[in-house]
């Protein structure tokens, strides 16, 4: 479950955003129909993204870098981005570790 902190726009992960990144810690896993899908959830993204539909950002997971991926709504109002099982074995993390995201509008 997302962790309360201080964060722009009423954001519920730890983090700080500006114009065009947002920047905050998160653990790997949302809830989607019951499900808990191996993504993380971008915390204030309606706002952030300007819009609640798919959009394509930029992303660096710890210090992996994700170019051009989809921000895809989450059925609650806001976003998530997909960590393939390839992406976790780089990052040598699982559902429910924590992992310092910056998302980029582009």
């Amino acid at each position: 479950m997302p962790r309360t902190a201080d964060v722009a726009a009423g954001a519920r992960y730890g983090g700080a955003m500006s114009t065009t990144q947002l920047t905050f810690t998160a653990p790997i896993g949302v809830e989607v129909k019951g499900e808990t899908w191996s993504c993380v959830e971008i915390p204030g993204s309606a706002d952030f993204l300007g819009t609640g539909r798919s959009v394509r950002v930029d992303a660096t997971v710890d210090d992996v870098r994700l170019e051009n991926v989809g921000a895809m709504p989450t059925g609650a109002g806001g976003h998530m981005v997909s960590l393939s099982a390839k992406v976790r074995r780089a990052l040598g993390k699982d559902v429910g570790d924590d992992v310092r995201v910056t998302v980029t509008r582009r």
